[in-house]
């Protein structure tokens, strides 16, 4: 599961920011990456939050807080193909990654598999972790995988937390979401 990794098996947002990320004498540095297709610079503070710089300086607010200490799961994204909760990493630490967001799923007006299957399946009730248990969804079936069943499916969310509904239509949601991205060959990046 791609919350619980061993302090040697940490993914590169528990690394120091590499030296890309230039410093600027006003104290800020300069990051570039690209977010949901689109190359995007700027000049933020070296404590910038990933989840902050896609919130605050991107304007993509799909990506939400919720609890700031990486249990909720609500701010996932993919970093370089990979689920992040970006409550936990420095946006200077990825200078030169590629985000995408729950805005860069949908290609050409179309929802993602994944997307419409929460719909049709009605795996949210407020809609706020629904962002990130899509991207986390996304990220299991790109591991495990299209054909899941429903034990693997619980276990590998555990790492997000709905407070409104059971799991049973989240969970029907991303294994319907795994069959149609199967079937449309559709994937995530």
């Amino acid at each position: 599961m791609f919350f619980r990794k061993k302090d040697s098996d940490r993914a590169p947002e528990a690394a120091a920011p590499p030296a890309a990320a230039a410093k600027a004498g006003d104290g800020t540095v300069s990051v570039s990456l690209t977010v949901n297709g689109t190359p995007v610079t700027a000049s933020i503070d070296p404590r910038t939050l990933l989840v902050q710089f896609i919130r605050e300086n991107q304007r993509l607010t799909g990506t939400h807080v919720g609890c700031d200490t990486s249990q909720c799961g609500a701010c996932v994204v993919h970093l370089d193909g990979r689920a992040v909760k970006s409550c936990t990493v420095l946006a200077a630490s990825v200078d030169g990654g590629k985000v995408t967001t729950i805005e860069g799923l949908a290609k050409d007006g179309k929802l993602h598999p994944m997307q419409e299957a929460f719909r049709e399946h009605h795996g949210l009730q407020c809609g706020y972790c629904t962002p990130g248990m899509i991207m986390s969804a996304i990220d299991i079936v790109n591991r495990k995988g299209t054909n899941l069943d429903e034990a693997t499916v619980r276990h590998e969310l555990e790492g997000n937390i709905c407070r409104c509904t059971g799991y049973h239509n989240i969970v029907a949601a991303v294994r319907a979401g795994a069959a149609n991205m199967s079937s449309s060959r559709q994937a995530a990046e």
